[in-house]
């Protein structure tokens, strides 16, 4: 409470539909009973903040008015609902920013597939402002308690790195598999730490910018890059993806989004046989 007597404002950045990007000031939040009173100290600026800041939209996903931005966050719950008993004030935590309906009828709940729910409430997603702002109100199911030695500004990057860690984990990587990652930007670089955890080798990862692939090799240096260049075929960069590597790959993790990129990922792989005639 010492720091909401200190800093009553509730400021937070939204974003509208004539791509403007600015401070509001906004109602500290009543607490449901579930719910804890969060002052965020961390939020990461994720791709989709400024595809709707500068397109304003995402697909069927539409900024119609005022939208808040940022669902990458850490930081000490301030107060909880009546019903809260897993968190107290004084906790850091860092928040997982898709809440899914959860009810048993909810095939995609039922299963584990929860972020695929149709009924999602996706923090910074049009109608639902986000956590880039200074106090949230979030679900305590929600929450994941931080260590005392891992920052605020790492756990704001647990958002991202369960990304990676959920692309490994279908992709079935295993020891010693022969590994391309299309992209170096945080997906892609959080997905080569956790690639080399795993022990995966060897390694290229590509992009279009000399100094994302100095970061791939300043944080694994045994990682091998390949720049990729503009107008050259998909076909051309698979091609020196794979005398890179010296072999086609076992797993190709592609984190662009880039259609060029995905085409190009189909050539890298050991499968791309089988997968250019079914295209």
């Amino acid at each position: 409470m010492d720091v909401i007597q200190k800093k009553p404002q509730n400021l937070a950045i939204h974003t509208n539909p004539s791509h403007d990007l600015r401070v509001v000031e906004c109602e500290i939040p009543k607490l449901r009973a579930d719910e804890c009173l969060v002052h965020v100290r961390a939020t990461g600026i994720c791709g989709s903040d400024v595809h709707f800041w500068k397109h304003g939209r995402i697909g069927p996903m539409i900024v119609t008015g005022d939208n808040g931005l940022g669902h990458e966050s850490a930081g000490i719950v301030l107060q909880v609902g009546e019903a809260v008993t897993r968190f107290k004030p004084g906790d850091r935590v860092a928040l997982e920013c898709g809440v899914p309906c959860s009810k048993p009828t909810c095939d995609f709940c039922r299963t584990g597939r929860y972020n695929a729910c149709p009924d999602v409430v996706f923090f910074s997603t049009p109608p639902h402002h986000g956590t880039l702002r200074r106090y949230h109100a979030h679900p305590e199911a929600w929450l994941h308690r931080l260590p005392d030695h891992v920052t605020f500004e790492e756990g704001a990057l647990l958002e991202p790195l369960t990304v990676a860690l959920a692309g490994i984990d279908r992709s079935g990587l295993r020891l010693a598999d022969p590994l391309v990652i299309c992209g170096a930007g945080p997906i892609g670089l959080v997905t080569l730490l956790a690639a080399n955890a795993a022990g995966a080798a060897p390694i290229v990862i590509t992009d279009l910018d000399e100094n994302r692939l100095a970061k791939a090799k300043e944080l694994v240096p045994r990682v091998q890059t390949v720049l990729v260049q503009k107008q050259e075929s998909s076909q051309a960069l698979g091609e020196r993806i794979v005398k890179e590597l010296g072999q086609e790959a076992k797993v190709v993790l592609e984190c662009t989004g880039v259609e060029s990129s995905v085409h190009a990922g189909i050539y890298v792989s050991q499968t791309n046989e089988i997968v250019k005639r079914l295209i």
